[in-house]
């Protein structure tokens, strides 16, 4: 994995050649070349691993956004701060199915260095909420849960959220026996 100014210094060095172009009057590819300046520009905010990584989990291929995760050795001199979060994002999504410890791990790292969307962090807090009240604490469950929920303007994870009030409720009411064990009592 490349360090992430090296794409800046290639678009500084394709922008040059491009100004080299329109001084020899090639105008047609000073153009070009700046279009393709753009690329390496969008790449150095949006990484290609986690794009193909993000396109993986789309069709639930867990092990193939492993893999291209897997290629970025150095996250914090391969990834601008959000990328970070985002890296971290995504293993926790992975690692959730079988790991809680350490998916709660990523989400932190995660939020710590923040989502880019608002419904992304919603779903961090969301999953970070239902590791916190299978571990027993409901209190946490219960802020993270309603900062998921002010998260999530557009209502996208509302199913997800009401299911995981509706949990806790449940999970609040005392089991009540009444009348128990009949057979023990003989009149």
């Amino acid at each position: 994995m490349y360090n992430k100014n090296l794409k800046l210094v290639i678009t500084a060095l394709i922008l040059a050649f491009a100004v080299y172009q329109f001084t020899e009057g090639y105008i047609g590819n000073g153009i070009m070349l700046i279009l393709f300046s753009l690329i390496f520009v969008f790449l150095y905010f949006k990484n290609e691993f986690i794009l193909l990584a993000f396109l993986k989990l789309r069709k639930q291929d867990f092990a193939g956004a492993k893999r291209w995760l897997d290629k970025i050795k150095n996250p914090s001199t391969a990834l601008v701060k959000k990328q970070e979060g985002y890296y971290n994002y995504l293993h926790g999504i992975m690692v959730s199915q079988s790991n809680m410890n350490e998916a709660e791990k990523y989400f932190k790292k995660a939020l710590t260095f923040g989502l880019a969307m608002d419904h992304d962090m919603a779903m961090a807090k969301l999953n970070l909420a239902g590791i916190a009240f299978s571990k027993r604490r409901p209190q946490e469950a219960k802020i993270l849960l309603n900062e998921a929920q002010k998260l999530d303007k557009r209502n996208m994870l509302a199913d997800q959220i009401k299911m995981m009030k509706d949990n806790m409720k449940k999970a609040q009411i005392p089991n009540q026996h009444y009348g128990g064990n009949r057979q023990g009592r003989r009149r």
